[in-house]
């Protein structure tokens, strides 16, 4: 539990400090690992034992959010190769300009 606190706290930080929009989505893929990681950690066989745990569910929760993180990937990844296209920087100030 305190990895995934920890990933998860460090992708936050990240997420806040980076003027980069791949550094931004590195933050959010920390933040998304350290969520499964505390999803697989709560349904372990050590705590099934005691009430409120999440059994099979914190893994089938970590698989579904695997799933979301690759497609949330797949369209940053596009989104991000559009603005360098139209602006030769990946740098998220410039997304001001963007507003329609």
């Amino acid at each position: 539990m305190v990895v995934g606190a920890l990933l998860f706290t460090c992708g936050v930080v990240c997420m806040a400090t980076k003027r980069n929009l791949l550094g931004v989505l590195m933050g959010v893929e920390l933040v998304l690992n350290g969520a499964n990681l505390n999803f697989i950690a709560l349904g372990s066989p050590y705590l099934r034992s005691v009430e409120g745990s999440l059994g099979l569910d914190g893994q089938l929760i970590a698989l579904f959010v695997i799933v979301l993180a690759a497609a949330e990937a797949a369209v940053a990844l596009a989104i991000a190769l559009n603005f360098y296209n139209n602006f030769q920087t990946i740098d998220i100030d410039h997304a001001e300009s963007l507003s329609g």
